[in-house]
């Protein structure tokens, strides 16, 4: 913020969650690069975000702007109020000092990450996901890519504690056809992909939805071709300072579901518990806990 006047992209978070897919990705695309990447001509900013001029206009009209050439007024405006401002300067400056130890350098990231991953999910959406969820007349299947399958497991692993019909797909992709042949219309299968998107996953979404099958989407802040296709899509942020991604604010994201779906369906949930840790007790599966 340029003193204590809201910028743009002030406006774009605040919205954020009010956005249609399409418009998210005008927005994504602001941010990403903010303030440069809105310093662009109307029709590269609609290339580079893959929608349509139209659907620019109808994204800067949600944040107050009428026009293109009063968004890249404003937008100059804060940019040149932000060079003049020795604060905002000396904020500029430090990213050229000496980086700071990795651990330092993760936990900023990952902490940005989790605040713009809450500015952006819409918590009526993450309600009625919560809701499809704990339905027990719907079948909850689960899947994910190369790394992302890691999320599935998890959320799968949970899930089929607190509730029964919940299916993991394997991590053969030449099994998921044979899965398909258990979807019924009105079930839910939750896909996580992020960058880079895979073809299976996508392929597997369009068959699914081709069924009736009720898809929730878990992306990035780019989404998946796959919001497209699912009823509910959730953009969270993956940025790292390394060649991999984070997955901390999926996760978190995953867990205050879970945390959810537990509280919705207890306490039919407690009961499954109590009985899964009988049979731990029983079989020995675990040590006992030394006090």
């Amino acid at each position: 913020m340029t003193g204590n006047r809201e910028t743009i992209a002030d406006r774009l978070r605040r919205h954020y969650k009010d956005f249609k897919p399409a418009e998210r990705k005008i927005a994504n695309r602001l941010l990403e690069n903010y303030p440069m990447s809105g310093l662009v001509s109307i029709t590269e900013l609609s290339k580079m975000s893959q929608v349509s001029t139209p659907t620019v206009m109808r994204t800067l009209k949600r944040i107050g702007f009428d026009s293109f050439v009063r968004f890249q007024k404003a937008l100059k405006q804060e940019l040149s109020e932000t060079l003049s401002d020795p604060v905002a300067r000396h904020g500029q400056w430090a990213t050229d000092a000496p980086r700071e130890h990795i651990l330092n350098r993760s936990a900023e990231s990952v902490l940005k990450n989790l605040k713009d991953t809450m500015n952006q999910i819409n918590h009526r959406d993450f309600n009625a996901v919560v809701e499809l969820l704990s339905a027990p007349e719907r079948a909850v299947h689960l899947v994910g890519g190369r790394i992302t399958h890691a999320f599935s497991d998890y959320l799968g692993t949970h899930l089929e504690v607190i509730r029964s019909g919940v299916y993991k797909l394997p991590l053969a992709v030449s099994l998921w056809s044979h899965h398909l042949l258990d979807m019924k219309s009105g079930d839910v299968l939750v896909i996580f992909d992020v960058r880079r998107y895979e073809a299976d996953l996508l392929n597997l979404a369009e068959l699914a939805h081709d069924k009736g099958v009720r898809l929730v989407l878990f992306s990035d802040q780019w989404l998946s071709p796959i919001a497209g296709l699912a009823e509910f899509s959730f953009p969270v942020r993956i940025e790292a300072p390394s060649g991999w991604d984070s997955g901390v604010a999926t996760l978190f994201v995953v867990e205050a579901m879970i945390n959810a779906v537990e509280c919705r369906l207890w306490p039919e949930a407690e009961r499954r518990i109590k009985e899964l840790e009988e049979a731990f007790n029983r079989t020995g599966r675990f040590r006992p806990s030394e006090r």
